[in-house]
């Protein structure tokens, strides 16, 4: 395990550091183990940043790095092989994108991270579907999709409750 996490790394340090910091979720996905919730808690650090949860700044910021990530996740997906798992910035996007105009209360974000985790880890349908494909926008749309499972339970809690 070690010998193939330091095989990685030394793969990693080849490509662009752009790409490098953007594709490791901005260097969780460093992270020993699960570098997925590392990534997903990775991602929560921008809402201690004042306005990032307004939507006039959460919802470009996840468009704009949904895009950006999709090419870096390529990017590492073609050094690395198919979804390797440092690369993390499919879980900081699906993380923003779970919290679209949702009230950013520790609950809301606590829940969203749960199920978020919860989602992203068993993948159901189209998910699974994008998960097995290679790619680095496969790679950013199973995590996308949990999001928006994620999202519309907590819309859904959030209306009836």
């Amino acid at each position: 395990m070690a010998l193939s996490l330091n095989r990685n790394r030394q793969r990693l340090s080849e490509i662009p550091f752009f790409y490098r910091f953007i594709a490791t979720g901005f260097f969780s996905g460093y992270a020993p183990f699960a570098p997925g919730t590392v990534g997903s808690a990775a991602a929560l650090v921008f809402f201690l940043l004042p306005a990032f949860g307004r939507p006039i700044i959460l919802l470009p910021a996840t468009v704009v790095m949904f895009v950006v990530g999709g090419v870096a996740a390529e990017a590492a997906e073609r050094r690395l092989g198919q979804d390797p798992s440092c690369v993390t910035i499919d879980e900081v996007v699906g993380m923003w994108l779970s919290l679209w105009f949702l009230p950013l209360s520790l609950p809301v974000i606590g829940a969203a991270f749960f199920l978020f985790r919860f989602f992203d880890i068993v993948k159901p349908f189209p998910a699974s579907y994008f998960d097995k494909k290679s790619g680095g926008w496969n790679i950013m749309l199973d995590d996308v999709v949990a999001a928006i499972y994620t999202n519309l339970v907590l819309q859904a809690a959030h209306r009836f409750y």
